[in-house]
């Protein structure tokens, strides 16, 4: 009986991974084809089953980057950051939104604390610094 009970729990475990890699999967091709509704859709479906999935949540960041829902964007990013406070595109993008909404102190503050680890946005963040720095002189 017992074994039986664990090859039940094993089969149930089992699907609902594929069910996560499914769906982002599935998000991933549709955001491709900028097909943003349908995408925005799959990366909610995995975040049902998976809701430490940062990727998704950077997806739907993206999505509402692209349909100019700003809170949405920033909400999604604040995720992201939050599960994982090394993910240096949600910082970069966070930083970009807060530069656009003049933001400059927590634009510079998310910048300047990218840049203590950053391996593939160093460049991108500290031409922003200079941005940041050059919008708050005028």
């Amino acid at each position: 009986m017992k074994l039986l009970k664990i090859i039940f729990f094993l089969f149930l475990t089992s699907s609902n991974l594929l069910a996560n890699t499914t769906y982002f999967n599935e998000g991933l091709i549709f955001y491709e084809k900028k097909e943003f509704d349908k995408a925005k859709f799959k990366f909610e479906q995995d975040i049902v089953f998976n809701p430490k999935n940062e990727k998704s949540y950077l997806y739907l960041s993206k999505i509402f980057n692209e349909q100019k829902k700003k809170k949405l964007e920033e909400k999604n990013l604040n995720t992201v950051i939050l599960l994982n406070p090394k993910n240096e595109e949600a910082i970069y993008n966070l930083a970009k939104l807060k530069l656009k909404e003049s933001d400059f102190i927590e634009s510079k503050k998310l910048i300047e604390q990218l840049l203590v680890f950053c391996k593939n946005y160093c460049q991108k963040s500290k031409k922003l610094r200079i941005e940041i720095e050059n919008s708050s002189k005028k």
